[in-house]
């Protein structure tokens, strides 16, 4: 048997409909994610709360149905709703980074379900340097912050100094730079 035949394929279900994940995203998307995941696991320890990186399928409203979701990021707080490799809880914090083949899921299908779902603080983040910060205001999604990493200090908007925090874990702080530290 060959080690592909071990591997979990990655895939996704909305509405009864299953979304095959792969080919893998890039190698940027990959560093994105391990940048934020590890500034926010850092910003946890001694915390009852989780993050995950692209590991934890989210089970969006398991009362209805079996769907999920894997987000690539998400921060989860209520342990007893973690079972196996999923989570039914809701998350306090979700991050999506695009890769060509789900950039539109990410932005419609999946941003709804988790406004929906009441998840406090969703980012969109491009691996060529942008991040749409979105909060949960009255239910509905409001873009709190909206960035394009501009890292040449010589230029007017040079921002790669520009610290972002997370709303439920003020303490947990990032800047543009670090997010997108090692990218092409």
């Amino acid at each position: 048997m060959g080690l592909a035949e071990f591997e979990k394929k990655r895939d996704e279900k909305i509405n009864g409909m299953i979304f095959d994940m792969s080919p893998s995203p890039s190698f940027d998307h990959g560093i994105v994610n391990g940048n934020i995941y590890t500034i926010i696991k850092q910003g946890l320890k001694n915390s009852l709360c989780l993050v995950s990186m692209e590991n934890l399928d989210y089970k969006y409203h398991p009362e209805e149905n079996d769907d999920y979701l894997c987000p690539d990021i998400m921060i989860i707080c209520d342990r007893k709703l973690l079972r196996g490799g999923s989570y039914s809880g809701v998350p306090k914090f979700v991050a999506e980074t695009l890769s060509p083949s789900t950039v539109k899921r990410d932005k419609t299908e999946k941003k709804d379900i988790y406004e929906k779902a009441g998840v406090e603080e969703y980012w969109i983040i491009s691996p060529q340097g942008s991040v749409e910060i979105y909060y949960l205001e009255n239910g509905r999604y409001v873009l709190e912050q909206s960035y394009m990493l501009q890292e040449d200090k010589e230029e007017a908007y040079f921002n790669a100094d520009t610290e972002i925090s997370l709303k439920a874990f003020p303490h947990i702080k990032m800047t543009l730079g670090e997010i997108f530290e090692g990218v092409n």
